[in-house]
């Protein structure tokens, strides 16, 4: 079939049309306001619909200069987790198993299981993450460094700091700051620190310090719950994070996420990584 360029641009027109009305979650779900100033950016601006395009009938997305990377698949963009207290050996290996058939960007476990984790993905790219400071983040900033440099030791390649939440809300900068240097000291080539503000505690004042402390430290990510703090992620509070820290830094949304329009949500938000225990089902519902 051929069309002439009058008949492309309909044809796009409708394309374009129908995917938002499928998708009430984009920010900004009127075409006019997506298009208006992102001409040849559509992987870029809008990547994790990408789907949506090749399923309405495209065979291929065209893009201007600058465009950058498509979106990876959506399991390389959540950490499987599992952090319960009573988690046994035989979940955290059930765990793996799931983020290797699935190709998750990592395990989320207790200290403890590390180095159990490490040995089962060996060889995969699959990475195993752990947590520090946690759930409270109240440990001192030299107990959080030991802890990583253990946790690495055994084969962590990220870590999921908690700050001291109660020094922000006394308006200790200083001290926070102190926490989040001594684990970022502590990161081995290679490894990721993200900085776990709990979002649910902290009024949005407290949050925007809170993200800036990480990034002037220099962690890789903020991200804003522990599920240990009474809520999780919003979408509200994602789109905050992303403001203050800018488009380079990662921004992680954990707590709550537990399917597939709420993890579109938060990427839709801003989000480049997501914490989930339903990753499973996640990556069911978008194969569906």
């Amino acid at each position: 079939m051929n069309l002439d360029a009058k008949a492309l641009d309909a044809l796009a027109e409708r394309i374009v049309d129908q995917i938002l009305q499928r998708d009430p979650l984009h920010p900004n779900h009127q075409r006019d306001k997506v298009c208006a100033n992102c001409v040849g950016q559509c992987v870029r601006q809008c990547s994790f619909k990408l789907d949506d395009f090749l399923a309405a009938g495209a065979a291929r997305v065209g893009g201007a200069p600058g465009i950058g990377s498509p979106k990876p698949a959506l399991a390389a963009l959540i950490d499987h987790t599992l952090l319960k207290p009573d988690a046994t050996e035989r979940e955290v290996d059930q765990l793996c198993d799931e983020a290797l058939q699935h190709g998750f960007a990592s395990v989320c476990v207790n200290p403890v299981f590390v180095a159990r984790c490490h040995a089962r993905l060996l060889g995969s790219a699959v990475r195993t993450c752990t947590v520090i400071g946690f759930p409270l983040g109240a440990s001192l900033p030299e107990v959080k460094a030991a802890e990583a440099r253990l946790a690495q030791a055994q084969g962590a390649e990220e870590l999921d700091m908690v700050i001291p939440i109660g020094l922000l809300k006394s308006g200790r900068q200083d001290l926070v700051r102190a926490h989040v240097d001594a684990v970022v000291a502590a990161r081995m080539p290679g490894s990721v620190v993200k900085v776990i503000i709990e979002t649910s505690l902290l009024t949005d004042d407290e949050k925007r310090t809170a993200c800036r402390i990480a990034k002037d430290a220099g962690a890789d990510y903020v991200k804003t719950s522990t599920g240990f703090g009474g809520g999780g992620a919003t979408a509200k509070d994602i789109a905050l994070m992303r403001e203050v820290v800018g488009p380079a830094m990662g921004v992680k949304a954990s707590g709550g996420v537990k399917d597939l329009a709420a993890m579109q949500a938060m990427l839709a938000a801003g989000a480049t990584r997501i914490g989930a225990s339903a990753g499973v089902r996640i990556v069911k519902e978008s194969a569906a």
